[in-house]
């Protein structure tokens, strides 16, 4: 028995000499051959960034000497440019026109799928997403974690999990015969306020960071009740509401320009697509500051798959019906005042390629350094986290990438990123 105190004791002090011994800082040193702290920046020259545990502690100009115990990271053809930020990515799921495997998909498969997806959003320069919406609970909240704690590589994960809607709506199960949809069905679909109410409260519950809500139809589900409001004005109102009570925000997929002005009118923050936006609705969203994140690689790559088979005859008549109004959204939203801020809806087309949406938005009028801005310090100011990311600062998370060219220049170099730290670890 005393022995077995002995050792007792003998751990408790060990591990208490262990909990007081300091931690080893973890040191980078990275040479650059130009740093491009945010988008209103002029491009430095050869400069070094020291970044410990995590964050940037400076930006200092020439190439310093590392420290001992330091690791150096040596790019002097390149330049660094802060993490780009995607406010619309789905990382469970892949582009598919084959709506019936959610019959036969089990959801353990969407947890591989969005590890895979997320590595490779990060080494597309994507250190930052907005995912909204998985039709398997908890896969986004476990990815969450997984990348923050460097688990599995990828971008920092903010999340609304699943998607409110509906019943029947876009971002309800439809297509399928009745029983089995009823077992495949949504569990997040509401009738009346204090239904609708009762799901953000379960979302938050269940680890939500915001609420993503389809206030109208949608382009890909397998129904064709048109693209206008689905929720009544006082069920988006409930929404917002209790989700304001609740220290959340709301992102509204909409469409039509009467859902859109209906969602702004409620308090959403962000405006998904925004395909049929007119002055009415672009007037609401001035007066309440909602902001439209216009997805347009989304139509990009379902115009792509047309005439191919890929969809249901329901899908390919909507993706045709809002192909005209959706080349010319970004165009049609500064004209009308509107705030834009990127977001591209990745899932709907192959993760990875999401950067390309910078070229999309510049086609639509915007400069370099508005397009760059909209995926960093504009889309860092969305997510409420714009003392943290979107621009190279001391104090900062390390969210950095590494591309050959000025992206003030061009920012289509973005598509082609080199190397990338997400919170000071590098993906491989």
């Amino acid at each position: 028995m005393k022995r077995a105190i002995a050792f007792t004791r003998s751990v408790i002090v060990a591990l208490a000499a262990m909990i007081a011994l300091p931690t080893v800082a973890q040191t980078v040193i990275i040479h650059a051959g130009s740093v491009v702290t945010d988008a209103d920046a002029t491009p430095t020259g050869p400069a070094t960034i020291t970044v410990t545990d995590g964050k940037i502690v400076s930006i200092d100009e020439g190439f310093l000497p590392t420290p001992d115990g330091a690791t150096m990271v040596h790019l002097p053809d390149h330049t660094l440019v802060p993490g780009l930020i995607d406010l619309h990515t789905h990382l469970s799921g892949d582009p598919s026109g084959e709506f019936w495997r959610a019959a036969t998909t089990p959801p353990e498969y969407s947890v591989l799928v969005a590890a895979k997806n997320a590595r490779i959003t990060a080494l597309a320069g994507f250190t930052t997403v907005r995912d909204l919406g998985s039709r398997t609970d908890q896969v986004t909240q476990m990815l969450r974690r997984a990348t923050a704690e460097g688990m599995v590589p990828g971008p920092r994960v903010v999340t609304s999990a699943r998607t409110i809607a509906i019943v029947g709506g876009h971002g309800d199960t439809n297509g399928f015969r009745r029983g089995v949809g009823e077992i495949l069905g949504s569990d997040f679909t509401c009738t009346g306020p204090v239904a609708c109410a009762e799901m953000v409260r379960t979302a938050s519950k269940f680890g939500a960071d915001l609420i993503k809500i389809t206030a109208t139809g949608g382009v890909l589900s397998q129904q064709g009740r048109g693209l206008e409001a689905h929720f009544s004005d006082a069920e988006m109102k409930a929404i917002v509401d209790t989700a304001r009570s609740l220290g959340l925000k709301v992102a509204a997929h909409a469409h039509g320009a009467r859902g859109i002005e209906a969602a702004a009118r409620a308090g959403v923050q962000t405006i998904e697509h925004g395909t049929y936006i007119d002055e009415q609705a672009a007037k609401v969203m001035r007066e309440n500051g909602t902001i439209l994140v216009p997805t347009l690689m989304a139509f990009q790559g379902i115009k792509e798959n047309l005439g191919k088979g890929f969809y249901t005859p329901v899908v390919e008549e909507k993706v045709r019906a809002v192909g005209p109004f959706a080349e010319s959204i970004v165009e049609r939203a500064r004209q009308l005042g509107v705030k834009l801020a990127f977001g591209t809806d990745a899932g709907v087309f192959p993760h990875s390629q999401n950067a390309r949406e910078l070229a999309l938005m510049r086609k639509g009028g915007m400069s370099n350094r508005e397009a760059l801005a909209s995926a960093t310090t504009v889309a860092a100011e969305v997510l409420g986290l714009e003392d943290e990311i979107g621009r190279l600062a001391p104090g900062f998370s390390a969210d950095i990438v590494a591309v050959t060219g000025n992206p003030l220049d061009d920012v289509a170099v973005m598509e082609s990123v080199d190397w990338v730290m997400v919170r000071g670890r590098v993906v491989e």
